[in-house]
């Protein structure tokens, strides 16, 4: 009986220290090539950059953080090498519950982060890497008209200009249907809210009208239904 008794409060003073819950996000991995520098663990919880969590990297890459979740919403993990330069430092990613790996290289920080363990973050690279196309063929297309090679005349300009603005037009309709073609996944408000936020108040409406419950009441979610009924008025 006493032993029944002592394991019972072995386990209730653990819940009550805190212990992880289906809300709790851990963040592990490795920087590979990283000897010193300290990780930082940042999101926006309304407009502004805040750090959760840091760790000074000694000789070793690899890290951990943990933290609890509104929902799922876009973090960062920032480096600090202290070079004096900022570029290329910070990794932004999808949280969700659950455990996300993040491995990469001190050096190439950000352009070459493998992340793992969030179906959302799956959704975001999808979005991006088609989003990418569109920003190409926008560039291949500044690039054509501003050639110092080959001046062109008013009506190719104008042929330019239309090619230019039908592209950012089909990148709009991509960005649109993607949100209401995954009206299950937390991708769906965010790019209506970041991507396409001075898209007719039509469309984003439909996005919002269609959104799962449980991704409707989220953080990005009720941030968008806020944003609808600002325009509205």
């Amino acid at each position: 009986m006493k032993n029944i008794f002592f394991l019972s409060a072995i386990i209730l003073l653990l819940l009550s220290c805190g212990g992880p819950t289906e809300n709790t996000m851990n963040v592990t991995g490795n920087v590979k090539g990283l000897k010193k520098g300290t990780l930082y663990l940042q999101h926006v919880p309304d407009s502004v950059l805040t750090t959760i969590d840091s760790l000074q990297i000694d000789g070793d890459g690899n890290f951990y953080f943990t933290t609890e979740l509104e929902s799922p919403e876009i973090f960062y993990l920032y480096l600090d090498k202290k070079d004096a330069n900022d570029i290329n430092d910070r990794i932004t990613f999808f949280g969700e519950p659950g455990t996300i790996t993040i491995n990469t290289t001190w050096n190439t920080f950000d352009t070459k982060a493998k992340i793992e363990g969030s179906e959302t973050q799956k959704k975001l690279e999808e979005y991006r890497q088609m989003m990418s196309k569109f920003n190409m063929k926008t560039l291949e297309i500044v690039r054509l008209a501003n050639d110092p090679n080959k001046v062109l005349d008013s009506v190719q300009l104008d042929s330019m200009q239309r090619l230019s603005n039908r592209n950012l037009q089909r990148s709009y309709a991509f960005s649109l249907n993607y949100a209401l073609n995954n009206k299950d996944s937390y991708i769906a408000p965010y790019i209506a809210l970041n991507e396409v936020p001075d898209a007719n108040v039509k469309y984003l409406d439909s996005i919002y009208g269609s959104l799962a419950p449980e991704v409707a009441e989220s953080k990005y979610g009720k941030q968008l239904k806020t944003y609808l009924e600002t325009l509205k008025k």
